[in-house]
């Protein structure tokens, strides 16, 4: 007798799953803000995007018109919008001031990509191409240069930098002992004198770059069994007591997800059995698998990860250096 496999919705589900989920993966701001390619300076960039505003500092006053003393609101000029209270210490860094310094770099090849602002108007950014790809280990990796800053008084004037994995777009901004990714700037003190300071820090991207193809080195060296990936990965995706069976289930799906960006990966097939491959999987599930729940701000919160840094893809690089 001919006996045929009988394939559960859910195996069907997942086997559609792994054939999709490699197709397009994009980059982690992708659909956020406005594209400013043909952006000659910064100035011009924030026009294209919108950003072309400024924030006015206005007192505070109880119902009964008593002033709050040592507080202030940051207001949107163009249209009264209430971007956050402050402290009376709080010096505003006007989007025009906060990203002019990113011109000097232009003269280095540096392109201007994006621009656009997150939760109303609170948070602004700014992405550039940085004018070199890298070759690392026979991989391309395109560096991005992210400026931000807020105006809700919750952070800071911030440069980033984000490698990317041309390949598949994951995004490969590991946090190195040897050199630093990001710098950053409170609201307080002489703000513009810092301003000019961070234009060296920004040059120092190389530094970064030379210390990523070093780590992606020894990552590669790293050798990793199939079953270390999946103790690896069950540690990433435990599994808690006291889980309601359709969170149980939720956590197994979601570690099948990784597994199959692990082993299935069509870029990832002759990277070999290691911790480079076991990052870049991390990396793939953070920046591009579907959440069980789409949040209304999923696609911010996922890039402003991009920004401060993806705790997951941090934990498996951890993971594979500690061992």
């Amino acid at each position: 007798r001919h006996f045929s496999k009988i394939i559960s919705w859910e195996e069907k589900d997942m086997a559609a799953n792994v054939e999709t989920m490699f197709s397009v993966r994009e980059k982690p701001w992708h659909g956020l803000g406005k594209v400013v390619a043909t952006a000659l300076s910064s100035k011009e960039a924030l026009i294209a995007a919108g950003l072309d505003w400024n924030v006015i500092q206005e007192p505070i006053y109880t119902d009964r018109e008593e002033i709050i003393s040592g507080y202030r609101t940051n207001i949107r000029d163009v249209d009264r919008k209430v971007l956050g209270v402050v402290s009376d210490r709080y010096k505003v860094i006007q989007n025009e001031d906060a990203f002019a310094f990113t011109d000097e770099l232009l003269g280095e090849g540096v392109c201007y990509e994006t621009a656009g602002s997150l939760q109303e108007g609170k948070k602004v950014w700014l992405l550039a191409r940085m004018p070199h790809e890298y070759i690392i280990s026979g991989e391309r990796i395109s560096p991005y240069l992210l400026f931000s800053n807020t105006h809700d008084g919750t952070g800071a004037v911030k440069v980033a930098l984000t490698p990317i994995r041309v390949v598949c777009n994951n995004t490969l901004n590991l946090a190195l002992k040897t050199a630093k990714r990001s710098w950053s700037m409170v609201h307080t003190g002489d703000v513009y004198e810092k301003i000019s300071e961070a234009k060296d820090t920004l040059l120092r991207a190389e530094n970064y770059m030379d210390g990523l193809g070093k780590e992606i080195d020894r990552l590669q060296k790293r050798k990793m069994s199939d079953r270390e990936v999946t103790e690896c990965i069950q540690v990433l995706l435990p599994l808690e007591d006291g889980f309601s069976a359709q969170q149980t289930k939720n956590v197994k799906r979601l570690r099948e997800d990784m597994m199959a960006r692990y082993f299935d990966a069509p870029d990832l097939q002759d990277v070999g059995k290691n911790a480079y491959r076991f990052v870049n999987a991390v990396s793939d599930f953070a920046t591009h698998a579907q959440p069980i729940r789409k949040t209304a701000n999923y696609k911010e919160n996922l890039f402003l990860k991009t920004v401060e840094g993806n705790s997951l893809i941090d934990k498996a690089h951890q993971m594979v250096c500690a061992a």
